[in-house]
């Protein structure tokens, strides 16, 4: 750890209790100061945002994923890069003050496949928290960068993870984690005394083995749900994302994950709702009971999770104002739900959809295409797809406007049953599963183009506002929004852009030189208001561009705004990184469909599908490592690449890495050729830092 204690810490120690601000001069956690990512700041406004300027940048160094929100409480801007590695910075100058790493990848082991750093933290009562990928739940002392505590949170060998950011909230921080789509896993959350680290309370979002007996009866109740053995396979649920707290009402809202494995028929063969997958669960706060829950995919099967952003308001409907909870889940619908009660309001999609024609509000139950279940081993198109209509990538909501800003894609996908028998299916250890999606028939593909947008949605109307159309199929990032009727926005091609909340129109764009996925944050420091971004993050050849960012040129960065800010990033000095050939390797077809196997498997969800590099780790066209197989081997097998966030693959065989090498030197003649030829996307694999 390193650190340095300016008069400005010294400063921030004295603030009353180490209680952020509640006037939206701090940013304390992921949602801002009211779960909306929302700011009540004016200073910066819809008249003079034309004149902000770059006020400092900050690079970011190290491996791992940084797609991540900071949070900002007086005076000091705090984020979290890789495996939560923790930097605190002079909001006002960009000064590291101190850093904190916890060093998760030397205990990680294969949780590191999970392919994700920590997409936030949280600041309450003096202390910064932090989930680690390993599973550790860590206060820091945010004026030292010391650790206070540390919570095991999962157990050491049962495959889960933690990637999602904490909630604070009455002395208490609650941690959630993933893991479903990798082993069986039964989800739970876990809330701790933010002063000790003592284990509170803790929720399971699933019901377990009923031999064992029920935690409580919400697990009594949810076990009703289920058929067959459910227990056997996990039941998945992770709470691995999105949380609110309402003081209001004193609980906290959980978004609970999807179904391990996909596939319903296979861990619940006779059906049922499989609670509480795919729902918002209401907790008392103080204790952890069960109150409510809503479930917006009863029985899942396609990935349509509910972990996505769970968001507060009081809004006027039908003449009466009321508590409300709003809430766009994959599944391409827009709920408003009634905080107190649970009971569906209104709900309405956002794209267009496929596998129901609606949502009953009776019953608050969907109206479901039955072939959209993929019945009998018929291939099933679905829209939206498993990457959903809205994913992690934050939307906002401004009282002013009255509008949510959701990043929104369109986009369909074959669901299938896999070819083997579904009774008697098993979890491969430390492969990614995706049952429901397996290799469909010849000719039975999406029927539309992917597409993607900002889309600004009026809740209690259930329409359109406006939408402004994003570069490629994921091209949105998350959004923050303003009382200045601001919304701040970064895309996949590299603009951090403004635009007028009201309507839409872009007001200022900023070239960040890589892609802008990260959700924006604005506070005061010393005055004045600014606006911090993390750019650089992004998914592996998801964005559908026809070009990456290249992982080993382009530079990843903090970037900070404000009206006098003078500052200016250096140019980009293109730098060639291109394909490898070996002109005397004798591709074998059958080894190179082995390493194709291996690489969909295990190495697409960082690398890219088909070996197509979104700038989230190196392009393995370019790399040298894979043509040297010792050196092959010491990565897989040895883990030398382990702290920049490379695992370790201890169980290939050398028939796969093998196959790996012969799939690699396939692919790198496919993608020469098609440069060669001039074709359209063969640019994806020129690798130049493409950001000017």
């Amino acid at each position: 750890m390193r650190c340095v204690l300016p008069l400005l810490l010294l400063l921030a120690a004295c603030a009353p209790s180490g209680e952020a601000r509640r006037d939206g001069s701090d940013w304390p956690g992921y949602g801002g100061i009211d779960e909306n990512h929302y700011s009540p700041l004016t200073e910066i406004n819809d008249g003079n945002v034309g004149k902000l300027k770059l006020a400092w940048y900050h690079d970011i160094s190290g491996g791992g994923s940084s797609l991540s929100a900071p949070i900002a409480v007086n005076g000091i801007l705090y984020y979290a890069s890789g495996y939560s590695v923790i930097h605190a910075l002079d909001a006002s100058t960009g000064r590291e003050l101190w850093t904190y790493d916890p060093q998760s990848w030397k205990v990680a082991g294969q949780k590191m496949r999970a392919a994700w750093g920590i997409r936030g933290i949280a600041y309450d009562n003096g202390m910064v928290f932090t989930g680690t990928i390993d599973g550790r739940l860590i206060a820091i002392n945010a004026r030292s960068g010391h650790p206070v505590w540390t919570a095991q949170t999962i157990g050491k060998d049962d495959e889960r993870y933690v990637t999602g950011a904490p909630w604070v909230f009455k002395g208490k921080v609650i941690i959630g984690h993933g893991g479903a789509d990798f082993a069986p896993i039964r989800g739970y959350v876990t809330a701790y005394d933010q002063k000790t680290g003592k284990q509170l309370w803790r929720f399971h979002t699933v019901p377990g083995d009923p031999k064992l007996g029920f935690e409580n009866k919400a697990m009594a109740m949810a076990a009703r749900t289920w058929t067959g053995q459910w227990w056997k396979y996990g039941g998945g649920g992770t709470a691995w994302n999105a949380m609110a707290y309402d003081p209001k009402y004193n609980r906290i809202y959980i978004g609970v994950g999807n179904g391990s494995p996909w596939n319903q028929k296979i861990r619940s063969p006779g059906g049922g709702d499989n609670l509480f997958l795919c729902s918002i669960v209401a907790l008392d706060a103080d204790t952890g009971e069960y109150v409510w829950h809503y479930q917006t995919n009863p029985g899942e099967t396609w990935d349509f999770n509910s972990a996505m952003d769970i968001e507060l308001a009081r809004l006027k409907i039908g003449g009466k104002e009321r508590d409300v909870l709003m809430h766009a889940p994959k599944n391409g619908f827009f709920y408003v739900i009634d905080r107190e009660t649970g009971k569906l309001i209104s709900a309405r999609n956002i794209v267009p959809v496929n596998w129901a024609s609606g949502i009953d509000v009776k019953s608050g139950r969907p109206v479901e295409n039955p072939a959209a279940r993929y019945p009998g081993g018929k291939a099933a198109i679905v829209y939206p797809s498993p990457f959903g209509a809205h994913n992690i990538e934050a939307m906002s909501f401004n009282p002013g406007t009255g509008l949510v800003y959701i990043p929104t894609m369109d986009q369909g996908r074959v669901y299938i049953d896999p070819a083997e028998p579904l009774q008697g299916w098993k979890h491969l250890d430390g492969q990614r599963i995706s049952v429901g999606t397996g290799a469909p028939p010849a000719g039975v593909a999406p029927d539309r183009p992917a597409t993607s947008f900002l889309l600004a949605w009026n809740p209690v109307t259930q329409s359109e506002a406006w939408r402004v159309p994003m570069p490629g199929i994921r091209g949105g990032g998350g959004t923050a929004t303003t009382a200045g009727n601001l919304l701040f926005q970064g895309n996949a091609a590299g603009r951090f852009m403004a635009y007028a909340a009201n309507s839409g129109r872009p007001l200022w764009s900023f070239d960040a030189q890589t892609a802008v996925m990260a959700q924006p944050i604005t506070y005061r420091a010393r005055g004045r208001q600014y606006v911090t971004v993390i750019a650089g993050s992004r998914f592996p050849s998801a964005t559908g561009m026809g070009r990456e960012w290249n992982y080993r040129t382009q530079q990843w960065r903090v970037l900070t705004f404000s009206l006098d800010g003078k500052a200016s990033l250096p140019p980009v000095q293109p730098v060639e990184t291109p394909v490898i050939d070996m002109p005397d390797f004798a591709v074998d077809p059958a080894k190179a469909a082995i390493g194709a196997g291996v690489f969909g498997q295990r190495c697409s969800i960082c690398h890219g599908a088909n070996a197509v590099s979104g700038g989230a780790a190196p392009d393995l066209l370019q790399s040298g490592v894979p043509v040297d197989k010792a050196s092959f081997e010491q990565v897989l097998h040895k883990g030398i690449l382990r702290e920049r966030g490379m695992p370790r693959f201890e169980e290939l065989t050398d028939a796969e890495i093998e196959g790996l090498q012969h799939y690699f030197r396939q692919r790198a003649r496919e993608v020469l050729a098609a440069q060669a030829a001039g074709k359209p996307g063969a640019q994806t694999h020129r690798g130049l830092n493409e950001g000017q």
